[in-house]
């Protein structure tokens, strides 16, 4: 059997699970949510994801993001916040034959006894609540799974890694909101949180934590990606890194290149942390100073360092396709999982092993996080 045939085969019985796609917001800014202007059962050429790519690439789950910048605070955030929602549920009831809403894991087991995507929810950013777990608790009833506790810039009660550091971790209040999300079922994200915000949630958790796309700090030194205590206290905790393609986290010559951009934009007083500002100033930097080339290979690299430091039970994948502006080359759209498999299949990784990678592990805590919440339900 040959390699290409072999990940073929352990994708039908172990389809990938990606911990973070952007996609909602790509057709909010493409077409207003217009799903028939931007038609996902097509292969397009103006994002990185489709139906049709989907199904090549292997995929079978996805956390998509209802992702909001963190320009937008207090009840803008929460309103575009359930406009992501709503384009998320539309988006499956337009598609029906090839999506599912999954709301818990037995859902997404379904999904896959039915041939079809199990479509989850990760809010980005713990602005999306505006300081109240009223709003936290209903995105959960609507379907969110997971909340990265910040986007690029602090909340008042956590650090961010892009920020300056204010509280060095968490306020009493962000204590209240991670044992809030584990009463009730939604799993905390650490992406893009400082490091203090890490090791101080993974103090507090009940329950397994996700780093739905964040890569290893040992191998390409930015503050997005995780150290290695962090890595090892996460295996004690049970929880699962879920490694990101993003250049600039995954090459160190594209993290110094990004570095140097970053340095011009402010001297023209435009943060690297505002996107929205940030990225149309790269792509205009980028003619006179191109990118550095990175490869499927520098993905690899994180993903063996993950393993070796967390364990193969604690490691997964999370591409943050449609969240950047490219990937690198091999990965270049979600098609491209098949190929990082079989990469680490010739490096040597068993099918049990990859099978834990692409799916296995994040199925597993997801449901370790909802008997925490029926214990608490229990009383």
């Amino acid at each position: 059997m040959t390699t290409a045939d072999r990940i073929t085969a352990l994708l039908q019985k172990h389809p990938v699970w990606d911990g973070h796609n952007d996609l909602p917001w790509e057709l909010r800014e493409q077409s207003s949510y217009d799903l028939d202007a931007v038609d996902i059962a097509q292969r397009l050429t103006t994002t990185h994801t489709d139906l049709p790519r989907l199904r090549d690439g292997g995929v079978g789950a996805q956390f998509w993001s209802v992702y909001v910048p963190s320009t937008l605070q207090g009840g803008a955030a929460v309103t575009a916040t359930l406009e992501q929602i709503d384009c998320v549920h539309r988006m499956v009831e337009k598609y029906p034959d090839s999506l599912r809403l999954a709301r818990t894991a037995a859902d997404v087991e379904q999904a896959w006894s039915e041939g079809r995507i199990a479509s989850l929810m990760g809010a980005e950013g713990g602005h999306s609540i505006d300081e109240s777990l009223g709003v936290l608790r209903m995105l959960r009833a609507l379907g969110v799974r997971y909340m990265t506790l910040t986007h690029n810039d602090n909340v008042p009660w956590a650090d961010s890694a892009t920020d300056a550091e204010v509280l060095g971790g968490l306020s009493p209040f962000g204590e209240d909101v991670v044992r809030e999300m584990n009463r009730i079922g939604m799993l905390v994200d650490l992406s893009h949180t400082s490091a203090g915000t890490m090791r101080h949630a993974l103090r507090v958790t009940s329950a397994p934590v996700i780093f739905s796309h964040s890569s290893a700090r040992a191998v390409c030194d930015v503050p997005r990606n995780v150290p290695d205590d962090v890595l090892g206290a996460l295996a004690a905790n049970g929880g699962v890194c879920m490694v990101t393609f993003v250049p600039q986290f995954v090459s160190p010559a594209v993290a110094q290149w990004r570095a140097e951009g970053a340095e011009a934009a402010a001297a023209e007083g435009i943060r690297n942390t505002d996107l929205a500002a940030f990225e149309p100033f790269m792509a205009r930097w980028r003619a006179d100073h191109p990118q550095p080339p990175s490869t499927l290979s520098d993905v690899v690299a994180h993903v063996e360092h993950v393993r070796e430091v967390a364990g193969v039970d604690h490691v997964g994948l999370g591409g943050d396709y449609d969240g950047t502006p490219n990937l690198p080359e091999g990965l270049e759209d979600v098609t491209g999982y098949p190929r990082l498999l079989a990469a680490l299949a010739d490096k040597g990784w068993s099918d049990a092993d990859l099978g834990k990678l692409t799916s296995g592990n994040v199925l597993r805590v997801l449901r370790d996080a909802e008997q925490v919440a029926a214990r608490a339900a229990e009383g």
